[in-house]
């Protein structure tokens, strides 16, 4: 995650994702950005789920102190 942080504050866009500038220049393919979003709704999922192991993993050892 601090790398796509750093990469989003450098480039305003998310890494793979066009910029607005290039959409506005270059068009849009809507199969393309299909599959892009697709994508990053997988990574947002991988996320989620790590989270939610680490959340459960703190509040075991929590419950258990």
């Amino acid at each position: 995650l601090d790398a796509v942080s750093k990469y989003i504050e450098e480039h305003k866009h998310l890494p793979n994702i066009p910029s607005g500038k290039e959409l506005e220049a270059n068009g849009m393919n809507v199969a393309q950005m299909n599959n892009l979003l697709l994508q990053k709704i997988e990574e947002l999922t991988l996320y989620i789920l790590q989270q939610e192991k680490r959340i459960k993993e703190l509040e075991a050892r929590k419950i258990s102190k």
